[in-house]
C-alpha cells in the first residue's frame, strides 16, 4: 500500500450510497490526489490495478444481489404455486428459497459491516475497520513486536538461513565479487565527493600536528640514523654529495679564486693574492675528490663516527633530544609546513578517486581479490561461518531488541494516520471480491439447510 500526505484543504467526494451488496459507488472522475483536509493524516492513492479490483467487487456485488433477487423470486413463485395447489414439491422450494434468502441477507451483512454501517443505521459493532482502524494498528504492532521481533525468533530464522555459507558462495563467483566491488567504489567516491576538503584538511591537518607534538622524535630518529649507518646506508648519500660538489668546485673554479682574493688584506700584492687563491682551490680540489674516489678516506671515518655518536645523542643526550623537540615545534608553527599538511589530503582525495573509478586500478584488483579469497574461506571454513553468523546474529537481535518499539510504533502510528474511510476502501478493493463468494455461499447454503430442515420436519410430521 503507498501512502501519500493529502493536500491541505483539499476534500474528497465520497458517495454514500449503498447497493445491495453494501458497497460505496466511487466518484465518476476520482482525482490523482485524494484525501482529506488534515495535513498530518496518510492518504491512500488508488492505482490503476486498485480501480480493476474495485470493478471486480462491483461485478462480485453485482452477481451476489443478483443472486439474492433470484432466490427472492423463486420464494414468491414457490408459495403462489403452493397456495393455488400446485403439489408438496412447491413447499420444499419455497422453504429452500427462504432460509437463501436469509442466509444471504446475513451474509450481506457480516460483509457491509466490516467496511460500513448497513444501511447507514447506526447498528452497534459495524463498520469494525473504520472505527476500530486505530485498535487494529496497535494490534497489528504488538504481534509484529511478539512473533517476528523477538530475539528468539530472529536468532532462530538467521541461524536457519546459514548466512555464512550463502554469502561465501555467493563472493566467491567472480560476477558477485565484481558487483561488490563496483558498489564499494562507487560508495566510496560518493562520501569523498560529499566530503567538504576544507573541513577535512583541518581534521587532518590538526590530528597530524597534534600527534607530532605529543610524540617525541629524536629516539626514533636516533634509531633510524643508528641503523642506517651500521648498515651503511649513508655511504651512497655520501657519494652523492662528493661527486656533486666536485663537479660544482670544477664549474666554479674562477668565484672560487675571487672569493678567496677578496678575502685577503689590502696590503698583500695581487700576484701573492692570486698564488693563495690557486692553491687553497687546489687542495679543496683535491680534497674532494679523494674523498669521492676513497672509500676509506679518514674524512669518511670521521663523518660514520659523527654521525653514531649524534644518533646515540638524540636517544639518550637530554639536551640534543630538547633542542630536536624545539626545533620540531618551529617548523610545526610554520605556515609552509601547515600548509603541506593541509594539502595532503587533497592528494590523497585525488589518489582514492582515480583508484576507485579505474576498473583496473591495483586498489579494485586488490579488493576484487580480498573478497573471492574470503568468499572462498567462508564457502568452506566452517568455523569463520559461525563467527560471522554470530556477529550478524549479534548485530540484528541489537537492532531487534533495542529499536523494537520504534518499529512497532512505526506500524501503529502509520496506520492511525490513515484516513478510515480511505482504508476502508484499500482494503474492500483487495479483499472484497472474496467476501462476496461469502454472500453467495451464504445463499446456497442457507438453501440446502433450509430444504434439509423442511424435509427432517415434513418427515416427523408424517
Amino acid at each position: 500500500m503507498q501512502i501519500k500526505p493529502a493536500p491541505r484543504g483539499k476534500q474528497e467526494h465520497v458517495d454514500h450510497r449503498s447497493a445491495a451488496g453494501g458497497g460505496i459507488a466511487p466518484p465518476a472522475a476520482p482525482p490523482p490526489d485524494r484525501g482529506d483536509a488534515s495535513p498530518t493524516r496518510g492518504v491512500f492513492v488508488f492505482s490503476t490495478a486498485d480501480e480493476e479490483r474495485r470493478r471486480g467487487v462491483r461485478r462480485m456485488k453485482t452477481t451476489a444481489t443478483g443472486l439474492l433477487i433470484l432466490v427472492a423470486l423463486v420464494y414468491v413463485l414457490a408459495k403462489w404455486a403452493q397456495h393455488t395447489g400446485a403439489g408438496a414439491w412447491a413447499g420444499y422450494v419455497a422453504a429452500a428459497a427462504e432460509a437463501g434468502m436469509v442466509g444471504a441477507l446475513a451474509d450481506w451483512f457480516a460483509v457491509t459491516a466490516l467496511f460500513r454501517r448497513p444501511l447507514g443505521l447506526p447498528i452497534p459493532h459495524t463498520a469494525i475497520i473504520p472505527t476500530k482502524k486505530d485498535q487494529l494498528g496497535v494490534t497489528l504492532g504488538e504481534f509484529v513486536g511478539e512473533n517476528f521481533l523477538s530475539s528468539e525468533v530472529v536468532k532462530a530464522r538467521l541461524h536457519a538461513l546459514g548466512i555464512g555459507g550463502r554469502l561465501g558462495a555467493w563472493l566467491a563467483e567472480p560476477a558477485h565479487a565484481d558487483r561488490v566491488t563496483a558498489e564499494l567504489a562507487a560508495a566510496l567516491r560518493g562520501a569523498l565527493t560529499v566530503l567538504r576538503d576544507s573541513d577535512v584538511q583541518a581534521v587532518v591537518g590538526e590530528a597530524i600536528t597534534r600527534r607530532a607534538e605529543t610524540a617525541e622524535i629524536a629516539p626514533g630518529i636516533g634509531k633510524t640514523l643508528q641503523r642506517v649507518v651500521a648498515d651503511g646506508g649513508h655511504h651512497r648519500a655520501v657519494d652523492l654529495v662528493c661527486a656533486k660538489a666536485h663537479d660544482w668546485l670544477v664549474t666554479h673554479e674562477d668565484s672560487i679564486t675571487d672569493a678567496v682574493q677578496g678575502g685577503a688584506p689590502g696590503w698583500t700584492p695581487r700576484f701573492v693574492d692570486r698564488k693563495v687563491g690557486d692553491r687553497v682551490y687546489k687542495e679543496l680540489l683535491r680534497f674532494v675528490t679523494e674523498m669521492r674516489d676513497m672509500p676509506e678516506h679518514p674524512a669518511r671515518g670521521a663523518l660514520d663516527r659523527f654521525l653514531t655518536d649524534f644518533a646515540a645523542d638524540l636517544q639518550s643526550d637530554t639536551e640534543t633530544r630538547a633542542k630536536v623537540e624545539r626545533l620540531k615545534s618551529e617548523l610545526l608553527a610554520r605556515g609552509e609546513i601547515q600548509e603541506v599538511i593541509a594539502s595532503a589530503w587533497t592528494a590523497i582525495r585525488s589518489m582514492i578517486i582515480s583508484a576507485a573509478e579505474d576498473e583496473q586500478s591495483e586498489l579494485r584488483l586488490r579488493v576484487r581479490a580480498s573478497l573471492m579469497s574470503l568468499g572462498a574461506r567462508l564457502a568452506t571454513d566452517g568455523r569463520l561461518q559461525y563467527k560471522v553468523e554470530g556477529w550478524i546474529e549479534g548485530a540484528v537481535v541489537y537492532v531487534v531488541t533495542t529499536y523494537r518499539t520504534e518499529i512497532t510504533s512505526l506500524i501503529t502510528d502509520t496506520v492511525a494516520s490513515w484516513d478510515a474511510e480511505h482504508t476502508s476502501r484499500k482494503i474492500e478493493a483487495h479483499i472484497g471480491r472474496d467476501l462476496q463468494f461469502i454472500r453467495i455461499n451464504g445463499t446456497v447454503v442457507g438453501a440446502l439447510a433450509g430444504l434439509l430442515i423442511y424435509t427432517v420436519s415434513r418427515l416427523f410430521v408424517t
